[in-house]
């Protein structure tokens, strides 16, 4: 089903975002990824931290929808240090790439954090995801880190990105 733009809105986290969360991150990063079953309990803490208390004035996240239908997520949180915000659970469903929804999503997530007071975000990814990577070059992030890793099953090259907001 193609998908347009104009169809998408960004919304608050429904009944089953979390469920399906997990499920579209697993599925989809063994698929395009080739990533083990180690990575789902990673998304499923990650989301669980984040639904079990959050702050609202400082951490929120989006789940990108046409209708009814999930089309991607993204989510800022609290970095590991003060005036650091965290950029996660980034993702797009397959058919809701190349229509400009990866930047929204990016925009939505950094104006959330520049108006929750954070002077900076960082993320975490692989350099095998390539079109995030250059998403997240177009925008400002820095790679500031890349070490070679064994993670999911898979020979990775892990990364932090870092920008000022």
């Amino acid at each position: 089903m193609a998908v347009s733009a104009s169809d998408v809105v960004l919304d608050d986290l429904r009944i089953g975002d979390a469920g399906w969360l997990v499920m579209r991150h697993a599925e989809l990063y063994a698929a395009e990824e080739g990533f083990d079953a180690t990575f789902e309990p990673l998304v499923a803490r990650i989301l669980a931290e984040f639904l079990d208390g959050h702050d609202p004035a400082r951490e929120r996240g989006w789940i990108a929808r046409a209708g009814d239908r999930r089309l991607g997520s993204i989510f800022c949180v609290r970095g590991p240090a003060p005036g650091l915000a965290k950029l996660r659970l980034f993702l797009l469903e397959p058919d809701a790439r190349g229509i400009g929804l990866g930047q929204r999503l990016l925009d939505t997530c950094m104006g959330f954090a520049r108006g929750a007071g954070y002077a900076r975000m960082t993320l975490w990814t692989h350099e095998s995801h390539r079109a995030a990577c250059a998403l997240y070059a177009r925008n400002g992030f820095a790679c500031t880190r890349s070490v070679p890793v064994v993670s999911f099953g898979r020979d990775l090259v892990e990364q932090e990105w870092v920008r000022d907001l």
